[in-house]
């Protein structure tokens, strides 16, 4: 027992009132009738012994202490009396017992939250032929103390009212508003998780949840379909035949001067007729970027071809890397060439032509005629205007000089400048690679 206990009969006299009396005053001065929703306290309730009216919210407990109540909390705003059984009547209101007086057989509960209560609540049953309808009590709202807390009577114009045994348009809207935020909320959780495959599907993730039939790379069995598929072959590039070769062109600026420096070409190929033999060795400026095995095979079967010098074997070629070949062939930039045809009293810049500088070793091919050939010839005819290159300049160093066309039409001498024209004197020819042309 705390110091504050008092031990002994309970104490009664004109400062003490019983709930009961309590209650019955209320009871006794309240009325059906419509009203405005707000509590009265001076003009509608008689005054107790002391000459005020009685305290209708706090009951009296022993100490005289009054009961203090808390809002808020789980359920609202506190634990919820209920309604005696003798209060209620057609024309009676309910008001709830106070906190001594007996509550029947149904022990006292807390209400649960306004808003599941609306959410979730039946609809109320009609009321019964003949009285009042009288509809649900509220439950208190959460953060309203109850001395502020407004009663709702079937007068009030803003509460609901049930008309015919049918609920008020406000319920319906209150409980229609409530499935639709739920189904709202169902709906938007439903696409939060598609779009949340989505993005991990993007992002390379493993989960496939949200992910739609048919996008996968996979089969059932769990297997990428390209699984059973042949691995395709690496595409093989089929090298070019020396033809092939002959016949196509190379990138080189008409004026480029290179390093001026050259270097042999390694091997060798033996000469193959019977006739006087020449050797000769192949030099290849460097810095060309040509293909030097190219060239050389090319000089090597054009000089020893039964159309060319070699014909009716009156002579053959042979090619050796040593340094003391007959002569040297050497494949040059335009610059070298023109320096080393300089030499020997030739300009070969005027027209970027090759020469046969005899004054020394060499016989020099224009690197540029050789990459790109001559209009005379033209672009389809590049393989012929290349051996025709070889013939013309060997025969210079082999003692042959410049031969004109001299009939209209007819297939050019070997030994014509064809690079320059072949229109000599107004007599046009056609273009010829060979000493010994087929008839």
């Amino acid at each position: 027992m705390g110091r504050h206990s008092r031990k002994g009969p309970k104490p009664s006299g004109p400062d003490i009132e019983t709930p009961a009396a309590a209650g019955g005053d209320r009871e006794g001065a309240r009325s059906p009738g419509p009203g405005t929703g707000r509590r009265r306290r001076a003009a509608d309730e008689p005054d107790g012994p002391e000459g005020h009216a009685p305290f209708q919210q706090a009951g009296h407990v022993r100490g005289g202490h009054p009961e203090q109540r808390e809002p808020g909390g789980g359920w609202g705003a506190g634990p919820q009396q209920r309604l005696r059984a003798d209060d209620r009547g057609p024309g009676a209101r309910r008001t709830p017992p106070g906190p001594q007086e007996p509550t029947g057989t149904r022990p006292l509960i807390p209400g649960p939250r306004r808003e599941f209560v609306e959410a979730f609540d039946a609809p109320s049953a009609p009321a019964a032929p003949g009285g009042p309808s009288v509809p649900p009590a509220r439950p208190a709202e959460p953060h309203t103390p109850d001395a502020d807390r407004e009663e709702r009577t079937p007068g009030d114009a803003d509460g609901p009212t049930a008309k015919d045994g049918k609920e008020s348009k406000d319920g319906k809207g209150l409980r229609g508003r409530t499935f639709t935020g739920i189904a709202a909320a169902a709906v938007t959780t439903v696409l939060a998780v598609v779009v949340a495959g989505q993005v991990a599907q993007d992002n390379g993730g493993a989960s496939t949840a949200a992910q739609p039939s048919g996008v996968d790379g996979r089969g059932p069995d769990g297997a990428s379909r390209s699984d059973d598929r042949p691995t395709p072959e690496p595409v093989r590039v089929k090298p070019l035949s020396y033809a092939q070769k002959m016949a196509k062109a190379y990138p080189l600026a008409p004026k480029l001067k290179a390093s001026g420096k050259f270097e042999p070409v390694p091997g060798t190929a033996k000469a193959p007729g019977r006739g006087h033999k020449y050797r000769y060795r192949i030099d290849v400026e460097k810095g060309l970027g040509l293909d030097a095995a190219l060239f050389a095979r090319a000089v090597q079967e054009t000089l020893n071809d039964d159309r060319s010098w070699a014909h009716d074997g009156a002579m053959t070629f042979e090619r050796v890397s040593t340094d003391d070949p007959d002569f040297v062939i050497t494949l040059a930039s335009p610059g070298t060439t023109g320096e080393w045809c300089a030499k020997s009293g030739l300009d070969t810049t005027v027209d970027n032509v090759s020469c046969d500088s005899a004054a020394t070793e060499r016989v020099m091919i224009n690197a540029y005629r050789w990459a790109q050939g001559s209009s005379t010839f033209g672009p389809d005819k590049l393989f012929a205007y290349r051996q025709m290159l070889i013939n013309h300049e060997v025969g210079h160093r082999l003692g042959h000089n410049h031969v004109s066309c001299r009939t209209p039409g007819v297939l050019a001498p070997v030994m014509q400048q064809q690079t320059k024209s072949l229109n000599i004197d107004g007599i046009k020819c056609r273009p010829n690679a060979w000493v010994y042309p087929p008839s």
